[in-house]
């Protein structure tokens, strides 16, 4: 088949997270199968084993991404339409099938990053008018939680496929840290909610001692910097080498999260038998199993409590860790592109 992926940024970009890691395992999962695959997506872009256009910024990508599948893709067979708060609504431009691939639905999350103007506009476009041009359109959701959040916004259940993606393992260079060390994950962005971590550390580390590490860069980096208590080490952006050191030396990985669509830093620190705590939200209670491969708490206070219970319990630590590894090495990525491949196809040959 010829595929078309319509994806708010390539994995080149500076802010590139979860869902473009995804993008990128199931485009080139299709292009190793023997599928034509082009992805059009916001700069910058890089070269991969597909091909790439680029479609502009941030914002006016929405525009340009028509104008560019016109001029220079069509036609294809299927159109993978990877929504991002809000998706491209390549159903009322041109008229090949389409999937909707979706992470998370990002109903509070607007509020945390927008002026209230701007986020009751992106609500609106993601809550009211996205099901209704989707209406017909089969979707793609990476956990049970997120199919149940289309289902609240008024998504038939019958079209929507839930595809848990793949972990790559994560090949953790050197042993456990000695002394206590903590280590939370990923991109600075508000729905991360690392300031919990930061706070609950107030309480944590006069008991327990040690270091908690806060791997990774955005937005927030420099307001989480500022003012953060003692023993807290701020590394910025970590390229895979870093990563791999500090999910090997970490004793927990520390996971705040307001929401996620699938966990993808939780899957790969389980990868390496790092077990996660974190709050029973959506997505990350899919990718954890409560007291087998972390905890889940349902608020501050019993945050707090669990992670010095396991701070100052190495069995405890050691047998989640194993449970997370266990589980890790079922969620391949060969099985999640053979599953989402079979998506398409079926779109393809029936597109209503």
């Amino acid at each position: 088949m010829r595929i078309a992926f319509f994806s708010w940024r390539d994995l080149a970009h500076p802010q590139a997270g979860g869902s473009e890691v995804v993008v990128d395992h199931l485009a080139s999962g299709l292009q190793q199968r023997g599928h034509e695959v082009v992805l059009l997506s916001g700069g910058p872009v890089a070269e991969r084993p597909y091909r790439v256009l680029s479609t502009g910024g941030t914002y006016a990508q929405y525009l340009r991404a028509p104008i560019e599948y016109w001029r220079r893709v069509r036609p294809v067979d299927v159109i993978v339409d990877v929504e991002n708060g809000i998706p491209f609504f390549a159903p009322l431009w041109q008229s090949a099938p389409v999937v909707c691939l979706i992470h998370h639905v990002h109903t509070d999350q607007w509020g945390m990053q927008f002026p209230g103007p701007v986020a009751g506009v992106g609500r609106w476009l993601e809550g009211s008018l996205m099901p209704r041009v989707y209406r017909a359109v089969q979707f793609v959701a990476v956990s049970p939680s997120t199919r149940d959040e289309l289902v609240t916004l008024g998504v038939d259940d019958r079209r929507v496929t839930t595809i848990e993606m793949g972990c790559e393992p994560v090949a953790a260079a050197g042993p456990r840290s000695s002394t206590p060390r903590f280590l939370v994950l990923g991109r600075l962005v508000p729905h991360k909610r690392v300031e919990i971590a930061l706070r609950a550390w107030e309480h944590v580390q006069p008991a327990l001692g040690g270091t908690l590490v806060v791997a990774g860069d955005g937005p927030e980096l420099s307001r989480l910097r500022d003012g953060s208590p003692p023993g807290v080490d701020f590394t910025g952006y970590v390229s895979a080498e870093r990563k791999a050191q500090e999910l090997g030396a970490a004793w927990l990985l520390v996971h705040p999260a307001h929401h996620e669509g699938w966990g993808t830093v939780v899957m790969e620190a389980a990868s390496v038998g790092l077990p996660t705590l974190a709050f029973d939200v959506p997505g990350v209670r899919d990718s954890i199993v409560d007291g087998v491969t972390g905890t889940l708490v349902a608020d501050e206070r019993a945050f707090v409590d669990a992670w010095l219970r396991l701070g100052a319990d190495p069995g405890a630590l050691h047998r989640l860790g194993e449970g997370a590894r266990r589980r890790a090495s079922t969620f391949t990525w060969e099985r999640a592109i053979e599953r989402f491949e079979s998506t398409l196809v079926a779109a393809a040959a029936d597109p209503t």
